[in-house]
């Protein structure tokens, strides 16, 4: 009895079809090639960061300034003169809190060898449990003393290559804040020119009208954001001033100027925040209970902010994930330093913003949220999903 042959493609040695290899070789290309593409833009962003950076910030003040422009447009005042105005502002701003400012910072980082000490003398009387650890840490600074006038080389700087360098350094600084406020100053007043040429890209009325509404959310909600919170920070950054100044805490302007800046870095700059206060407290105060109001009073401040006043203003759909906001300050932080960590959130609220209008990107988008929020938009699909019969 002859054995029937078998049918073509349903044996088990059939040969895979060239048409799923030719796809999942594209796939795989093109998966190299985004690859590729990023890695090419975290490296021009390292290396160019003394473009980059000025630019970037100059978008993002805009941003933040556009729903004022816009406020002012539609009561007849002209994109250049409010533009104008506000820049002018900013700058006057800027240049008044950086001379108030920079009296009491020198002097903190000028003693801060001198706080150190006080801050161990004052703390002597809760550290007896770890006086053998104390001691132990005292005569190994000793023998790394002993080394170190024995026979380690000390390298200085000579007085003529300080002062370049701080000249180099302090025209670098002059240059990226000049380039902010100049490239902000133009965004403000072209208008509605980066629209008109939006709608000129496109070919139909219809993919222009798309775009046009795409770019304009995206746009309105993020100024609105950034707007928003910088607002918010100066409010917590005036009453935190306030409360350490009737505490009488040193340097009041200073800490409250520290709380509103380092706010933009959520969880990690209150942090700091409290822990720089409750130093300069602990040193400042005869007793420590008294001294543990300052930050006690930050923290409530603190707490207030971030659980009532921001989401109340800001609104529960713009929140990001804890784990995505540490991630994008460990990055910008590495990638452009304290500059880079404090437009962490923002850009990361700007590349949220942008992947929810656009379907390709919503998974993004939906990675970037907050826990709360993927669960509210799973039971809203749930809800309105199709009846089952």
């Amino acid at each position: 009895m002859k054995a029937e042959p078998i049918a073509s493609g349903a044996g088990v040695g059939e040969s895979p079809d060239p048409r799923i290899e030719a796809r999942a070789d594209t796939h795989l290309m093109r998966s190299l090639l985004v690859g590729i593409f990023v890695l090419m833009i975290v490296y021009a962003l390292y290396f160019g960061r003394a473009f980059f950076m000025p630019v970037i910030l100059a978008f993002l003040l805009a941003l933040t300034l556009t729903p004022i422009v816009r406020f002012l447009r539609k009561h007849g005042v002209p994109d250049v003169v409010s533009a104008s105005f506000l820049v002018l502002l900013s700058v006057c701003f800027v240049a008044i809190a950086g001379y108030l400012l920079s009296g009491p910072v020198i002097d903190l980082i000028n003693n801060s060898s001198s706080i150190g000490l006080q801050l161990t003398e004052r703390l002597d009387q809760l550290r007896r449990p770890f006086e053998r650890i104390m001691e132990i840490s005292h005569q190994l600074e000793g023998l790394m003393a002993t080394s170190q006038d024995a026979g380690v080389q000390r390298v200085a700087l000579a007085p003529s290559g300080i002062l370049s360098q701080a000249a180099d350094n302090l025209l670098s600084a002059a240059t990226s804040i000049t380039i902010v406020f100049v490239l902000s100053l133009f965004l403000l007043a072209s208008g509605t020119m980066f629209y008109e040429k939006i709608i000129q890209s496109f070919a139909s009325l219809s993919e222009k009208k798309r775009a046009l509404r795409v770019v304009y959310d995206v746009e309105r909600e993020i100024s609105y954001y950034l707007l928003t919170v910088s607002v918010i920070n100066a409010g917590l950054g005036t009453v935190t001033g306030l409360g350490l100044w009737a505490l009488g805490m040193p340097n009041p302007l200073v800490w409250g100027a520290a709380a509103a800046l380092l706010n933009f870095l959520p969880y990690v700059g209150p942090l700091i925040t409290i822990t720089l206060i409750t130093i300069i407290a602990l040193i400042s105060f005869d007793t420590i209970p008294y001294a543990l109001l300052a930050p006690a009073f930050v923290l409530l401040c603190v707490i207030i902010e971030g659980q009532f006043v921001t989401p109340m203003a800001v609104g529960r759909r713009l929140e990001i994930n804890a784990v995505a906001i540490f991630i994008a300050i460990a990055f910008w932080s590495w990638l452009w330093g304290f500059i880079g960590a404090l437009m962490a959130v923002p850009l990361l609220v700007v590349i949220k913003v942008f992947c929810d209008h656009f379907d390709g990107l919503s998974h993004v988008g939906n990675f970037l949220a907050a826990q709360h929020m993927a669960v509210i938009e799973e039971d809203d699909t749930t809800d309105t999903g199709p009846a089952k019969g």
